[in-house]
């Protein structure tokens, strides 16, 4: 399950993509050099596709319950009361602005809380008011493990949420019946691809940060599925997708999770509103002939899922299937309330 990263609700802040710390950094896959018979890439120009709109369906709620791996223990007052594997994390949530369901003794079980206190780099803090806790734990999800971490923007290296949009990609990938390729552009710590790589996908995993791809390295050892193909590429999510193009390379699934601001390694600049249209046109055009999906996920609170819908039927105009959207959910467990976390639009071929 992918930084203040706020895009819609919590998730990657509109400023430049989080780092997040990581021990034991792996080699990642060096970025291909372009070759010699490669044209310089310009601006994209970007025209109406002819054809008749995918069919439609919205909105769509996708929930995610409480379950032994995570649960939404309860919310409000702007925070949120979570529980990862072994551990009760107390951390800030704008979209909670009702009132808290359980006493204060409930909160204040907590082993972790985000401060927001930052330090002189102007990085938060976490307190733990038990015991000190190490900067990594053990943590599972549908019977993957992989490391949760205590991050400097009050993440912890999974977003629960995403697990609707998992299960529905492992179900495609399993009922294709042959070989699928799947991309995960802004990757981050790698659930998705391992989620993908288990079902029985190749997957490429592309991520601008070098210590986001070495946590998503890290956590495919600790899943036992280091023999799954999984090819870990730092880049910008833009030029790779870009030279895909250009090469020729095609993919049955793409899943896209930009954040609203963000830079590459070699710093390009990322601006959601800007690029996405650009973005989500390459994804077409690296599509194989016989497609499964492509899934964007968008935290920016400045759109609707309406924006992201539209945008995505208009891209895929033409190819038949369906595009629906909505938002994702989680469902607390102490009243039952529904904290919406971001907004989504995936074209479905079938």
């Amino acid at each position: 399950m992918k930084p203040s990263r706020d895009k819609r609700r919590e998730r990657r802040p509109e400023r430049e993509r989080p780092k997040p710390a990581a021990t034991a950094v792996q080699r990642a896959e060096p970025r291909p050099a372009p070759k010699a018979n490669e044209p310089a890439a310009g601006p994209r120009v970007l025209r109406r596709r002819e054809g008749a709109l995918p069919a439609e369906r919205l909105p769509v709620i996708l929930e995610v319950a409480p379950n032994a791996d995570y649960a939404l223990i309860d919310s409000g007052g702007g925070e949120k009361l979570e529980q990862y594997g072994p551990y009760r994390i107390v951390r800030p949530e704008g979209q909670a602005i009702w009132q808290k369901a359980l006493p204060a003794r409930e909160w204040q079980q907590a082993d972790a809380i985000f401060t927001g206190d930052t330090d002189e780099e102007g990085m938060g803090r976490w307190r733990f008011p038990k015991t000190p806790l190490g900067e990594t734990w053990p943590m599972r999800h549908d019977g993957i493990d992989y490391l949760g971490r205590f991050t400097s923007f009050r993440h912890v290296g999974v977003f629960p949420e995403q697990a609707s949009h998992w299960d529905h990609m492992a179900g495609l990938i399993r009922d294709a019946k042959r070989p699928v390729k799947v991309l995960n552009l802004f990757g981050y710590t790698g659930l998705a691809s391992l989620v993908a790589a288990r079902a029985g996908a190749e997957v490429t995993h592309v991520d601008a940060s070098k210590k986001a791809i070495g946590w998503a390295r890290e956590n495919q050892q600790v899943a036992r599925l280091s023999d799954k193909p999984i090819r870990w590429i730092v880049d910008d999510a833009m030029k790779f997708a870009e030279r895909e193009e250009r090469r020729g390379n095609g993919y049955d699934i793409i899943l896209f999770d930009p954040p609203a601001y963000g830079r590459g390694p070699k710093g390009e600049v990322w601006q959601l509103f800007e690029d996405l249209p650009a973005l989500a046109d390459i994804c077409r055009a690296i599509l194989t002939p016989k497609p499964l999906a492509v899934v964007l996920t968008a935290y920016s609170i400045r759109a609707s899922f309406f924006s992201i819908h539209t945008l995505m039927r208009d891209t895929f105009a033409g190819m038949g299937g369906t595009v629906e959207s909505g938002e994702l959910v989680i469902r607390e467990k102490a009243a039952g309330r529904a904290l919406s976390t971001s907004l989504f639009s995936r074209w479905i071929a079938a």
